[in-house]
């Protein structure tokens, strides 16, 4: 059976050339890149070119790139590493969960801080004026996110980060959607804080970095060694690090070898070819700034779970939204945020694209869905009265 994976938000496969950089990082060069002899500068060497390959993707300083074990803990550290006991943190009510459920932990009596969530549109944009009025004497850390991972959404981090810096508060911005898919300049955005992860720009699971303004005192969360300069305590995973290392050079070459504008035009025939094709259909956030790869299309009078499990039974892997919230029973945050019904959110799948997929997946995907929407809506009694 041929396969189509579509689901690239929610992890992305190792390019080759991405597990050809961090084979010898396995076996042959193996040292500690903490020690000072012969095996540990080898491998010094390698994680300071990976480095310097993140800090270009981002143009900042590499001494500013923190490795971590991914996301989560880049978006956590962000967080618990700026905030202290009776500061106030504004966020959004679209965030990730790593974020969201971070902030949450900071509203508890233990930690002690005030935070708000400020709403989105109905295209699930944050108005930094939202952001701005949100302001408090005690406002320590924003929050907001680059682009969101179920809608694809580019949020205004400038002008966000400009009302951060005229306030002089931190700006954190989770970026692990956009890293790859949109330019990333944090001189531009002026934040103080970012995050990526490797598992969404074709490197593997479980390395990411943030990275960590000049100047800015970030607490530590873990408590050891003076690893990553003394803001992340635990022996490097030099083959992970390598690994994102490559992966963050294919990214930034993909803005001018013309691979993002070839995954923009899978993304834009898929939904074309969808909202032309089917009746009670439409792209959410269809009309705002976007990343190239990411469409959520509602296919009304369907439950979304029963259709990525009808396509996936075909050979085509989508997805209902996050991975992160899947088995979750209420529908997504981020549609309901945005002003989509239950029904809606629970109708919504989320299709995204990656350097693998070719025309041949769309082809593929676009062939069976029809009678797989069909077949479903016949079982639907909605449906049914609906026409």
């Amino acid at each position: 059976m041929r396969r189509a994976y579509l689901d690239n938000n929610a992890t992305t496969p190792l390019l080759p050339s991405v597990l050809e950089a961090m084979q010898p990082y396995f076996i042959e060069q193996f040292g500690n890149a903490s020690s000072i002899h012969h095996h540990g500068q080898q491998t010094r060497a390698a994680v300071e070119r990976a480095r310097e390959s993140v800090a270009a993707l981002l143009g900042c300083r590499a001494s500013e790139i923190v490795f971590t074990s991914g996301g989560t803990e880049a978006d956590n550290l962000a967080i618990f590493g700026i905030t202290r006991p009776g500061d106030h943190v504004i966020t959004s009510s679209i965030e990730h969960h790593a974020v969201l459920n971070a902030c949450k932990r900071l509203q508890e009596d233990a930690v002690g801080c005030d935070v708000t969530y400020v709403p989105v549109d109905g295209q699930a944009l944050v108005s930094p004026d939202d952001v701005k009025r949100a302001l408090r004497p005690n406002t320590r850390l924003i929050s907001i996110m680059m682009a969101n991972n179920e809608t694809g959404v580019l949020q205004p981090v400038n002008e966000i980060g400009a009302i951060a810096a005229e306030a002089d508060v931190y700006f954190h911005t989770d970026a692990v959607q956009a890293a790859g898919k949109a330019p990333i300049d944090v001189g531009q955005i002026r934040c103080d804080l970012l995050s990526i992860s490797g598992h969404k720009i074709h490197a593997q699971q479980g390395i990411g970095a943030l990275y960590v303004r000049k100047g800015t005192l970030l607490q530590p969360m873990l408590y050891g060694g003076r690893h990553e300069r003394a803001r992340r305590a635990g022996t490097e995973n030099v083959a992970g690090i390598v690994g994102l290392g490559k992966a963050a050079e294919l990214a930034r070459a993909g803005f001018s070898n013309g691979e993002v504008e070839r995954i923009r035009e899978l993304r834009d025939r898929l939904e074309r070819s969808i909202t032309g094709t089917f009746d009670s259909v439409g792209v959410n956030s269809g009309s705002a700034p976007r990343v190239p790869n990411t469409s959520s299309i509602y296919f009304d009078c369907i439950e979304g779970e029963a259709l990525v499990i009808a396509l996936d039974l075909k050979g085509v892997a989508v997805s209902t939204g996050a991975a992160c919230s899947s088995g979750a029973i209420e529908p997504s945050h981020v549609l309901t945020a945005m002003g989509l019904s239950p029904d809606r959110a629970r109708a919504s799948l989320r299709f995204s694209v990656g350097k693998q997929n070719t025309s041949e997946d769309v082809d593929l995907l676009l062939s069976i869905l029809p009678e797989t929407v069909a077949r479903l809506r016949e079982l639907s009694p909605v449906y049914n009265k609906a026409v």
